[in-house]
C-alpha cells in the first residue's frame, strides 16, 4: 500500500493509517496551551496522540494516501497539519488573554520585573500572569472544555477529510477575528485595576506638589502595589466571569471553524 514496504500486508497498512491520523492529532496537541506545555515531556504527547489515534481509526474510516511519500502524501500529510494547528491555535489566543492582562497590570503596579519561566512557552512571563493562567487552566478542565475540544479534534476528520483539508481564507479569518476576543478579556480584566492604580498615581502627583519633601519613589511604589492587590482582590468575580467566558468562547471558536457554531 505504502511506497516502503516490509511484508507485513494489512498490519503495515493499519500502521501507516495510525500515523497518518496521528498527524493532525499530534499538530493540534502541540499547538494547544497545555497539551503542548514544554513541561509536558515529549513520551507524554506521543502516547496520548497514539492512544487518540487509536480511538479514531477505530471511529471513523480514514485512510491514508495510497503513497505517503509522494507529492500528493505529503500534500496530505501537510493539510492534517494545518487543521491540528488552526484547532490548537484557537486555544492560544485564549490563553494568551490572561498574560496581556497581567502585563498590563503589572506595568501599572511596578511589578514588572516580578517574572519567572512560563511553563506553558519556557519564555519569561509575568508572575501575575500565571497566577491568571492556573485559574484559567483550572476553569477550563472544570468545564470539560479539554473533552469538548478533543471531540472537536476528533469531528473534524468528518468535516475535513483527509486530503480535502485545507483551510480556506474565511476559516483563517474567523481565526483571526478569535483575536478580538482575546483583546477584549485582557481589556476587562485589566480595567478596573488599572482605573485605580491611575487614581494612586493622581493622588500621588498632588501629595508630592503639596508635600515637596515626600519621596514619591518611596510612597508611590508601595501604595501602588496595595492598591493594585486590593483592587485585584475585589475585582476577582469580575476576572473569573471573564475567564469562563473565554474558556466557552474558545470551544465555540474551535466548533465555528468546524462549522458546528
Amino acid at each position: 500500500m505504502m511506497s516502503l514496504d516490509f511484508g507485513f500486508g494489512p498490519v503495515e497498512a493499519e500502521f501507516w493509517r495510525w500515523v497518518f491520523v496521528m498527524t493532525r492529532i499530534g499538530a493540534a496537541m502541540l499547538a494547544a496551551p497545555f497539551f503542548g506545555a514544554t513541561n509536558v515531556p515529549m513520551e507524554i504527547r506521543v502516547v496520548v496522540t497514539g492512544a487518540v489515534a487509536v480511538l479514531v481509526c477505530a471511529w471513523t474510516n480514514v485512510s491514508a494516501p495510497a503513497m505517503i511519500f509522494s507529492i500528493q502524501g505529503m500534500m496530505a500529510v501537510g493539510g492534517e497539519v494545518v487543521i491540528g494547528l488552526a484547532l490548537g491555535f484557537v486555544l492560544q489566543f485564549a490563553f494568551a488573554a490572561p498574560t496581556i492582562a497581567a502585563e498590563i497590570i503589572g506595568g501599572g503596579m511596578g511589578m514588572g520585573l516580578a517574572a519567572a519561566a512560563d511553563p506553558q512557552s519556557g519564555a519569561q512571563s509575568p508572575a501575575l500572569g500565571q497566577y491568571f493562567g492556573v485559574v484559567l487552566t483550572l476553569i477550563f478542565l472544570s468545564m470539560g472544555g479539554h473533552l469538548q475540544w478533543l471531540g472537536l479534534v476528533v469531528k473534524s476528520y468528518s468535516v475535513f477529510p483527509p486530503g480535502h483539508a485545507w483551510l480556506g481564507p474565511a476559516r483563517f479569518m474567523e481565526i483571526i477575528g478569535f483575536a478580538n476576543t482575546m483583546f477584549l478579556t485582557a481589556v476587562a480584566m485589566a480595567l478596573p485595576v488599572t482605573l485605580v492604580l491611575l487614581l494612586v498615581q493622581l493622588l500621588s502627583g498632588v501629595l508630592g506638589r503639596s508635600a515637596p519633601a515626600l519621596n514619591l519613589f518611596s510612597l508611590g511604589l508601595p501604595a501602588g502595589i496595595v492598591a493594585g492587590f486590593a483592587a485585584l482582590i475585589i475585582s476577582m468575580p469580575l476576572v473569573v466571569d471573564r475567564l469562563t467566558d473565554i474558556s466557552g468562547d474558545a470551544v465555540a471558536a474551535a466548533a465555528q471553524l468546524l462549522g458546528h457554531g
